[in-house]
């Protein structure tokens, strides 16, 4: 005889009821996590700001300032040597700006005095500010704010060779953006007898405090004039009786061995990437080239500057 189960009777039950689905794409994730920015519950504006900025440009982005600097706007020298230079050219300012707790020495010391001999305010203030005001660049504790440069007009350099009782020698920049190459030249113009220099209003570097930094001072005797259009200035030029010679390494003549040297001269001098323009280029009377090995493809706008104006004032010695 079969034994009876023990326990209580089992209930008949249907068939389970499913989930639809739901309990297995619940189980599939919701995909990758989205960027903290794309979050609407992200609050650090800051470093979304950030992220944002590195997206766009790199790292290097966020140093850059966000805003572009008018040419009405007063700029700020940094570097010891460079403001004592620019303050013994009698470059015009307005405020000398010296660190806290600077480690002092004979050119900021130098610095302070000539600033207060000539009435220029003292302004002692934050490292952080002075980097702003500086734009980063290498300060050495010390800034000079100096005004907008005024720029002169393409006849007052002529008549200020003329005025002088001497032969007329312009350098005229076509599409020179660096403005250490713009302080560089003014340099040399001034060491080999320039009368000023004469610039594009457009796609040219201005009369920047990196300017003023690397012309030593020279910028404050040295005139330089703006060109609306460079092509019609030349022209001009060449209308009141100055001849432009250009550099450019196609040329077949040294400029050791240009003739028109010792007359009212003009030299332009081209971009180092580009070099000189085609309009400019049909605007000249002559090009001219450094001689140079092969090697070397090309030089420095400032350097073949400097070379030029050599070769420029040694033929007229002769």
């Amino acid at each position: 005889m079969a034994g009876r189960a023990s326990g209580k009777p089992s209930k008949k039950q249907g068939p389970a009821k499913g989930s639809g689905g739901k309990v297995r794409r619940s189980l599939e994730g919701r995909g990758a996590t989205p960027p903290a920015e794309m979050r609407h519950w992200y609050k650090d504006k800051a470093r979304a700001e950030r992220i944002e900025r590195e997206s766009r440009g790199g790292a290097a982005s966020s140093r850059t300032p966000s805003r572009t600097r008018r040419d009405d706007a007063p700029e700020v020298i940094g570097g010891r040597n460079p403001v004592v230079e620019a303050l013994r050219a009698g470059v015009p300012a307005s405020t000398l700006y010296v660190a806290q707790r600077i480690d002092s020495d004979d050119r900021v010391r130098e610095a302070i005095k000539i600033a207060a001999d000539r009435g220029i305010a003292l302004l002692e203030i934050g490292r952080d500010r002075l980097d702003r005001l500086t734009e980063s660049t290498v300060h050495q504790g010390v800034g000079l704010q100096i005004p907008p440069y005024e720029y002169a007009h393409p006849e007052q350099l002529v008549e200020r060779a003329r005025d002088a009782a001497e032969v007329p020698l312009i350098v005229a920049l076509d599409s020179v953006t660096d403005p250490r190459n713009l302080g560089a030249i003014a340099r040399s113009a001034t060491a080999f007898g320039a009368h000023g220099l004469l610039i594009p209003s457009r796609r040219s570097a201005g009369v920047s405090a990196g300017a003023w930094k690397t012309s030593a001072g020279t910028l404050a005797t040295l005139p330089v004039a703006r060109a609306s259009n460079l092509t019609q200035t030349l022209q001009a030029y060449r209308e009141e009786g100055l001849f432009v010679v250009g550099l450019d390494g196609t040329a077949t003549v040294d400029i050791a061995d240009v003739e028109l040297a010792s007359e009212p001269l003009v030299v332009v001098v081209g971009s180092e990437g580009k070099g000189l323009s085609r309009l400019v280029k049909e605007s000249c009377d002559q090009i001219a080239r450094i001689p140079m090995n092969a090697a070397a493809e090309s030089l420095n706008a400032g350097v073949a500057a400097g070379i030029a104006l050599y070769e420029v004032a040694r033929h007229r010695r002769r």
